[in-house]
């Protein structure tokens, strides 16, 4: 039992630590915009973030219910399995990091997980369900989060075309300000609720609850580890989405963002979870595509990608692999 204890707070230790990473690397998809447009300052951009990613996890369970009953089978998967997820998440996470690459938390999350419940408990440990969520998750993330923006920003060139750009920089740059809040608020209501949604399955593993449930005090620790990871930022993120992707005005900010809060609004409240950095930056590029083909960096974009379509391999291969040796040296 005293193994036990000991394996369970470094499991929730090691989830915390995610969450951190969390807040640290996604907190910019929220802010990148409303700071490389000179609305915001990144000193005040941050204590708003931090403020609204907090009250969006309170926002509702639906996603961390996913995340803890959906994607593998609690009763075949154990504490190890939990830790080896989180270890793929943290490496993988930081490594991109490094590069200034927006990656997706939550594919590195699902796939973690989805990577050590295949070494503990074979194909039998995912559950079909769980997975079609995360597959809308990807539509909603990549088709709506460009559509949306493509969308409003067309109509907002059509409203606003005899319109002075001076004139239109002011009054968007008053408006980007609720869009991005909106942007913080729906990144906690999805993003934030995928640890806190481990957190509750590793207490279920444990045995501490004797049914999956999400304690108020799980949400408020998890949610106060984001908040910290989200103080302390990313600059690095925020160039690559505000300034390398493509050329911002107040306007842009204002589109991209509200048409990916949008979208992850959708999506949590159907309990569906996605890739908050897929969704803001595909936005992004809808917005750009308005303007015209060439206003978006496709390499930029391309490299992007490439960090999306690796996150899932990588991080399930770290996961499985950890998973195999926690079960080598500790059966």
């Amino acid at each position: 039992m005293e193994h036990v204890s000991i394996l369970l707070i470094v499991v929730l230790l090691l989830i915390l630590w995610a969450e951190f990473v969390n807040g640290w690397t996604d907190a910019p998809n929220s802010i990148a915009t409303v700071v490389t447009t000179r609305v915001l300052s990144p000193r005040r951009a941050l204590v708003m973030a931090t403020i609204l990613n907090v009250l969006g996890t309170f926002s509702g369970t639906a996603v961390a219910t996913t995340i803890g009953t959906g994607i593998i089978k609690p009763e075949l998967i154990n504490l190890s399995t939990v830790a080896a997820a989180m270890v793929g998440i943290i490496f993988w996470s930081t490594l991109a990091w490094r590069y200034g690459l927006p990656t997706s938390e939550s594919h590195a999350l699902i796939a973690g997980l989805a990577g050590a419940g295949l070494a503990i408990g074979g194909f039998d440990a995912l559950l079909i369900e769980g997975w079609t969520k995360v597959g809308l998750g990807l539509l909603f993330s990549t088709f709506l989060g460009f559509g949306f923006a493509y969308f409003l920003f067309s109509l907002i060139a059509r409203l606003f075309y005899h319109t002075g750009i001076s004139r239109v920089r002011r009054f968007f740059g008053r408006a980007q300000i609720a869009s991005s809040a909106f942007m913080a608020f729906s990144h906690g209501s999805n993003d934030g609720q995928k640890f806190i949604g481990t957190f509750s399955l590793a207490l279920l593993i444990a045995g501490i609850t004797k049914e999956f449930t999400v304690p108020f005090w799980v949400i408020l620790l998890c949610a106060s580890m984001m908040g910290i990871g989200t103080m302390v930022g990313g600059w690095r993120i925020i160039k690559t989405l505000g300034v390398r992707l493509t050329k911002l005005e107040p306007q842009h900010g204002f589109a991209a963002e509200t048409a990916a809060a949008s979208a992850i609004e959708l999506a949590s409240r159907f309990g569906i979870p996605l890739s908050t950095t897929h969704t803001i930056s595909t936005a992004i590029i809808g917005v750009g595509a308005v303007q015209r083909r060439q206003a978006v960096r496709w390499s930029v974009a391309k490299n992007i990608v490439y960090a999306w379509v690796l996150t899932f391999p990588v991080c399930a291969g770290i996961a499985y692999t950890t998973a195999k040796l926690s079960l080598f040296f500790f059966r």
